[in-house]
């Protein structure tokens, strides 16, 4: 029976959370550092006996950031034969004096189910686990050396996100609900990996049909005050 701290959990089945978060004109990625192990990891978790999968991770996301309402995607199944021949849940076991005997269902082969989830970075503490000394943020471009498979996972997770900037509407959780053009623009570049044409970008936006216009955001001169928009989030999002 796979059980930690009395509860009972579906053995040889993980997931694995990529958070993606918005900040300074950079894409960030929340990421655990175990005790005492230099070893750095996304957050993630187990699924309870009677839980359905994305309750789980919900829950897993929760306490890790506090919040309830997260736009989660699912987005690939990792499975290979070789994503736990690393001991590193070894490590980070004995270092936090785990009875490996009591609890050796942790060592075991794991298939992890990976979800990616788009959070206002201005909404989140983080909070880590009781086997971490932190979860923090981490711009995309200056990820530590993560465990296992945990890099291939983020990249998995940005070619993903990348694919459906439009249809998924990813700007909805990573800024706020209303915004300038210019900080949209700033979100795509951030996932994108590059620059923009202003002019071409506003009006594949405008082309879209996905902005509500709102008042403009005065904070200066009134002939340069950006127009404020948000998503019509009862238009459906294009294919």
């Amino acid at each position: 029976m796979a059980e930690l701290d009395g509860i009972s959990f579906l053995p040889n089945l993980a997931f694995d959370s990529v958070v993606f978060g918005f900040s300074g004109g950079n894409l960030k990625i929340l990421i655990m550092e175990y005790h005492n192990t230099g070893l750095f990891a996304l957050p993630g978790g187990f699924v309870k006996v009677n839980e359905d999968l994305n309750e789980a991770v919900k829950r897993g996301l929760k306490e890790r950031t506090g919040l309830k309402d997260i736009y989660l995607e699912q987005f690939y199944t990792f499975g290979s034969f070789k994503r736990n021949q690393t001991n590193d849940m070894r490590t980070i076991l004995k270092t936090n004096d785990v009875d490996l005997e009591k609890y050796a269902w942790l060592l075991d082969r794991m298939v992890s189910v990976a979800y990616y989830a788009l959070i206002n970075y201005e909404d989140v503490v983080p909070k880590p686990d009781h086997l971490s000394d932190s979860c923090e943020w981490y711009d995309v471009e200056q990820l530590p050396d993560l465990i296992q498979d945990h890099k291939d996972i983020v990249e998995k997770a940005l070619k993903t996100l990348r694919v459906n900037i439009d249809r998924k509407l990813i700007g909805v959780n990573l800024l706020p609900q209303k915004f300038t053009m210019k900080e949209l623009q700033g979100v795509y570049e951030a996932i994108l990996g590059e620059k923009l044409r202003r002019t071409s970008f506003q009006r594949k936006i405008l082309a879209l049909g996905i902005l509500e216009r709102h008042e403009k955001q005065f904070s200066g001169a009134a002939n340069k005050a950006p127009y404020l928009y948000s998503f019509n989030t009862k238009k459906e999002t294009p294919n």
